[in-house]
């Protein structure tokens, strides 16, 4: 079972969330909060698996929240809720710890598909929040395909790395490069601390800045 808060400052908005999400029986909708104080204070007490987390936000803006949120419970998922013009703010939470990004208005079964990813650990990018991610690292600079940093990956986690970046799952990677589930959490995992970074969303944008696409 899959437990989930869902923070949003319109009550509508997470009314029909909890609706939506409630109506699955792998997921439990364990709280609702209008801002990113009241998130925090929840997950302290409802102890949830994801956090479906509103940015522009009264008392406590969603960037902040995350921030605190991962500080606090490291192992709380937080899935960002965005529009398709907060570019500013999605760059932000993912330097405060969100592993991915849903835009309001996705359809059921993909809200439903991202929230059951993000606690398996998967990331979730939509397809538009991604494209500009990637026109944003274009834009700081020629990349540098040949980093000392991408250098320490074997030519497999390398791969493994690429197909990441495309917002891959592990079970679609894993049938991409013939290998099986477990093998490529060993991979991600590999990556991940010869990166020095702490989740998916943050080494696929590492790499992408790296050139690796």
């Amino acid at each position: 079972m899959v437990r989930v808060l869902i923070c949003d400052d319109q009550w509508i908005v997470c009314e029909g969330l909890e609706l939506i999400l409630g109506n699955d029986p792998e997921i439990e909708v364990v709280g609702l909060a209008s801002n990113g104080a009241e998130a925090v204070a929840k997950v302290a007490e409802a102890r949830p698996d994801v956090v479906l987390m509103d940015l522009k936000m009264p008392v406590m803006n969603g960037v902040l929240a995350t921030r605190k949120i991962k500080a606090d419970f490291p192992a709380v998922k937080v899935l960002v809720l965005t529009t398709f013009g907060a570019d500013e703010w999605v760059f932000d939470a993912v330097r405060a710890g969100a592993v991915g990004f849903l835009l309001k208005g996705t359809p059921r079964d993909q809200l439903i598909a991202a929230v059951k990813g993000t606690a398996a650990g998967e990331t979730y990018l939509d397809p538009k929040v991604a494209g500009k991610l990637l026109d944003a690292v274009a834009f700081q600079g020629a990349p540098h395909a040949d980093s000392t940093l991408l250098s320490d990956l074997t030519e497999r986690e390398r791969e493994v790395l690429q197909l990441l970046t495309q917002g891959l799952s592990n079970s679609e990677i894993a049938s991409r490069l013939y290998l099986s589930p477990g093998t490529v959490r060993n991979y991600v995992s590999s990556i991940l601390t010869k990166l020095d970074v702490e989740d998916r969303t943050q080494a696929a944008l590492l790499a992408l800045r790296h050139g690796l696409r």
